[in-house]
């Protein structure tokens, strides 16, 4: 059974981007997207089934931690995966108090949303598989599941999160694919700086790449997030 996801974020472009993502993960499935904290509360109050919430700290009503508060005081005990650019060590420590299982700091590529999604996958497949009665291995091994560490989840030697994101957003925005040199310009960048972060993009499936034919020569490489 897949497991139904409900993002919760409110920024209109992330919020798309998450819920592509949810599908491009096998076995998981898009429940819902809310863009506040008041339609998260409207969305599970209506559907009981919501397994995971991926959510946002910074909301237009009210901060994550305030509304996950209010889900478990609703009695509701989906799981949370903190997907947001809260860096201040205290939200964390918070966050972690009240049973977020896993912290995914934007921006990020597909690859690393796509590790956290699997470590929760293998956590849940784990779970199923323990005894009601659970001795030191069983729960080493749960904690272990989250812990685990994926590949492909980090940034390339040399490379910033901010130039990513500036990247990123520069993508998500465009009406139509860019150029590594459209992207460059855009951003501030070389052409080659640019076509790094893109073909990284690229490499982990954020990004669709293809050849854009104008006039005379070789055609160029054209980059399109992909929707």
């Amino acid at each position: 059974m897949s497991v139904r996801v409900l993002v919760v974020e409110d920024e209109e472009l992330a919020s798309e981007a998450h819920a592509a993502y949810v599908g491009r993960v096998g076995g998981f499935e898009l429940a819902g997207v809310a863009r506040s904290a008041g339609e998260a509360m409207r969305v599970l109050a209506g559907d009981a089934g919501v397994d995971l919430l991926l959510l946002d700290m910074h909301l237009p009503d009210g901060h994550g931690l305030a509304l996950l508060q209010r889900i478990r005081a609703a009695g509701h005990l989906c799981d949370v995966i903190a997907v947001t650019s809260a860096r201040d060590s205290d939200v964390v420590r918070r966050a972690v108090s009240q049973g977020v299982v896993l912290y995914l700091l934007k921006p990020f590529s597909f690859a690393a949303f796509r590790t956290k999604l699997e470590q929760y996958a293998a956590y849940r497949e784990q779970l199923r598989g323990t005894a009601d009665d659970v001795v030191q291995d069983d729960v080493d091994q749960l904690f272990g599941a989250l812990r685990a560490r994926g590949t492909g989840a980090g940034l390339p030697k040399g490379m910033s999160l901010d130039s990513l994101r500036q990247v990123t957003d520069a993508l998500r925005r465009a009406p139509g694919p860019m150029s590594a040199t459209e992207v460059g310009e855009a951003i501030g960048a070389s052409r080659v700086t640019a076509r790094r972060y893109l073909e990284h993009l690229a490499d982990d499936g954020s990004v669709d790449r293809a050849p854009r034919y104008g006039g005379t020569g070789r055609p160029e490489v054209a980059y399109a997030w992909r929707r």
